[in-house]
């Protein structure tokens, strides 16, 4: 599922083309991937696109007339520009096509799996309402709202940084890349980190996921940004999706379990059940670890 990185990188290579457009016409192929009022001017038509904004792994698209359209895709949703004239190079599952006035294109929302969708919504308020529900966006994640999000709980830290109500954006991928650059287990009980690796812990969520930003996010399996292109970092992460591999670290084979139902990967020399004092004896440190998630180095 795309995460807050590709999200972002979708807002960053769709604002230029849309932001300041006058929406033609909407043609909607299915209504059912739609929440809330699905008409044309619900949907942005004769409106113009004044902003886009992202909060966690939800886009928005803001009219000058107020209206809203959130843009959630789910597992397989691409939200992709194309010029004018311009046949899509993937025809099936296109849900729903923005045709912009004046050649500036066209906006096409396509997912296969269809567990993305559309919410349309008839204010900025409405919105802010909407992501009411959501914790804090995770590029900005404060050692404070993550210590009051961890007191108290006996859930494991994994599971704390995947409810979006405490931390909006993150996913599997960035879960498992934060807690290894930050030397915590996986397992760890979140009330039970101290306030140094509850600091250390939040600044590295906003530090790998600006990198993967900054290398176009993740691509897996179908993610693309809105011109097409596949993301980068999928080559750099130090433990996602590396299960029995070597760690970039200290070369220990990386285990790999399902901690709330999703596989987790992580290193026992790295990252200890058990929490010692100073660093692990690996050397970690996050300069070490932006090497490897910027593709400095060789380390594997």
């Amino acid at each position: 599922m795309p995460e807050l990185p590709e999200v972002e990188s979708v807002r960053r290579s769709i604002a230029p083309r849309v932001e300041g457009a006058r929406v033609a016409a909407i043609t909607l192929h299915r209504a059912d991937i739609v929440t809330g009022r699905a008409a044309p001017a619900d949907l942005l038509e004769g409106d113009e696109i004044r902003a886009t904004a992202r909060r966690g792994k939800q886009l928005a698209l803001l009219s000058a007339g107020g209206r809203v359209v959130i843009v959630h895709l789910g597992m397989s949703g691409q939200l992709l520009w194309l010029p004018a004239n311009t046949p899509p190079k993937r025809a099936d599952h296109i849900h729903a096509r923005w045709t912009l006035a004046n050649d500036r294109g066209v906006v096409i929302f396509r997912d296969p799996r269809r567990f993305g969708g559309l919410w349309t919504l008839p204010t900025r308020d409405a919105l802010d309402a909407h992501w009411s529900s959501l914790g804090p966006d995770a590029l900005a994640i404060s050692a404070v709202d993550l210590a009051r999000a961890c007191a108290g709980t006996r859930r494991a830290i994994k599971s704390v940084l995947l409810d979006q109500r405490v931390l909006a954006g993150v996913g599997n991928i960035y879960a498992d890349e934060a807690l290894f650059a930050s030397g915590i287990h996986p397992l760890r009980r979140a009330s039970a980190l101290s306030e140094a690796e509850i600091d250390t812990l939040a600044a590295r969520v906003r530090a790998v996921l600006a990198a993967a930003i900054d290398a176009g996010g993740s691509t897996r399996r179908d993610y693309v940004n809105a011109e097409g292109e596949a993301g980068g970092f999928q080559s750099r992460h130090a433990v996602y999706g590396r299960g029995g591999e070597a760690c970039v670290v200290c070369k220990v084979a990386l285990r790999e379990a399902q901690v709330g139902q999703r596989t987790t990967v992580w290193c026992d020399r790295c990252q200890p059940r058990t929490r010692r004092a100073g660093r692990p004896r690996c050397g970690l440190t996050l300069h070490r670890l932006v090497q490897v998630w910027m593709n400095t180095e060789t380390s594997r």
